[in-house]
């Protein structure tokens, strides 16, 4: 008895009123008809197969370049060669998942805008508003009693030998260089709509932030631990006193007097942010943090933007993974700001600041994000249809000039016979 192909038997069983020629060793049935399929399937498995081992070793390439950057340069903390290290690992993981060059249309835009801000960071320098030394004192003062957070956190805390816990302060603070582009590499690759809404917020508060920076030019509390009234009386943006040992500044400067401290512990406000990096003997990482804080505008600090843009990823992140990893994100953000706090790089006024633009700018893009799936579609529509146009006249283009290259090859060979004939 003659056993049917499975397809034949469904076929038959479906009430099919063609039988289909297909019985088991019938060459001229199932040989020829499934060889050509099976071959091209396994021409795909063994295509999907060298493509996973190209991207195996493209992971490798990429870990043994990022190994190599630690080794002889140390961290990026440079905003450009961070994304460039992530665009790599980025390229890696895109092989036989995604096209390539994705990578490149969706992080080019935003690396520019990011540029962008570096660059503009500078009109709060052109423009020289005079900077606010008081004001976030005052605030802080009127909040807390008359008392500084930053003077009595150091006070209570700061000890002659680094505790444990600094570390964690020095890495929370270092992380602000480095999270930020990790959760948008991260959405990146799991969710292509939630990356686009984060980079669009990402965008945001930081030019939100860049604002305050230009029209409220504002000394953070290390510096105002450095500098007595009449030193700042106009204004100034950089004052020399800014870079003078604290040591020598009269009943703690603008912050006033440390009234108690730890045994052994100096006892004037001290900017340690990266001092727990000293427990774990990573002085090259400190010396290029405290190298890129004294290359950049030390007058930024209203709106705090490390608590800003952390307070704004952990929001924006809240409804987007599970509930076990929601506390994580909420402590990040509470630490970063008692960090920031502790060792003197922002007041608590700075820190709220921070908070509220970070609720501000989540409150506003949700229009902008209707406006653009709305909007977006239609303009990618265009744009496609602007593509084909374009390409069908280049065809056409193409198509008139093969045309005319065969007249003319045509009217030369007639000519060529006629002289042929003639001679």
């Amino acid at each position: 008895m003659t056993q049917l192909d499975p397809d034949v038997e469904r076929a038959t069983t479906a009430g099919a009123t063609t039988p289909v020629p297909a019985a088991r060793g019938d060459a001229a049935g199932n040989g020829a008809d499934a060889a050509p399929g099976t071959a091209v399937d396994g021409a795909a498995a063994e295509h999907r197969r060298k493509l996973v081992r190209i991207r195996r070793s493209c992971y490798a390439a990429w870990a043994v370049v990022v190994v190599l950057w630690l080794t002889f340069f140390g961290f990026p903390f440079d905003r450009n060669r961070l994304l460039i290290l992530i665009c790599l690992g980025l390229l890696t993981v895109s092989i036989g998942r995604r096209p390539l060059l994705g990578v490149i249309r969706d992080w080019l835009p935003f690396a520019l805008l990011l540029a962008a801000y570096d660059l503009s960071r500078y009109l709060a320098i052109i423009i020289g508003l005079p900077t606010h030394w008081h004001l976030a004192v005052d605030v802080d003062k009127w909040m807390f009693g008359g008392t500084v957070p930053t003077v009595w956190l150091q006070e209570q805390l700061k000890t002659a030998q680094i505790p444990w816990w600094e570390i964690i302060t020095s890495t929370v603070y270092m992380s602000f260089f480095l999270i930020p582009y990790v959760v948008a590499a991260f959405l990146w690759v799991r969710d292509r709509v939630s990356w686009r809404k984060y980079v669009i917020r990402f965008v945001a508060i930081s030019f939100a932030a860049l604002i305050g920076y230009i029209f409220v030019p504002a000394a953070p509390p290390w510096a105002a631990a450095r500098c007595t009234a009449e030193q700042v009386v106009d204004g100034p943006s950089n004052p020399d006193c800014m870079f003078s040992d604290p040591a020598d500044t009269p009943d703690g400067g603008l912050l006033g007097p440390m009234t108690t401290h730890q045994p052994g512990a100096e006892q004037y406000v001290e900017r340690i942010s990266t001092r727990g990096w000293d427990a774990t003997h990573l002085m090259a990482a400190r010396k290029v943090v405290e190298s890129g804080q004294k290359n950049s505008n030390m007058v930024a600090a209203i709106p705090s933007l490390h608590a800003g843009l952390t307070a704004l990823i952990a929001m924006f992140m809240w409804p987007r993974v599970r509930k076990r990893w929601r506390p994580l994100w909420a402590g990040y953000a509470l630490t970063m700001a008692f960090a920031l706090v502790y060792t003197a790089e922002h007041y608590v006024f700075d820190i709220l600041i921070g908070w509220a633009l970070a609720v501000a700018v989540l409150r506003l893009c949700p229009p902008v994000d209707r406006w653009w799936d709305s909007t977006g579609p239609k303009i990618s529509a265009r744009f496609s249809a602007w593509r084909a146009r374009r390409a069908a006249a280049g065809a056409q283009v193409e198509g008139a000039g093969a045309e005319g290259s065969a007249a003319a090859g045509a009217d030369a060979r007639g000519a060529g016979a006629g002289g042929a004939g003639a001679w």
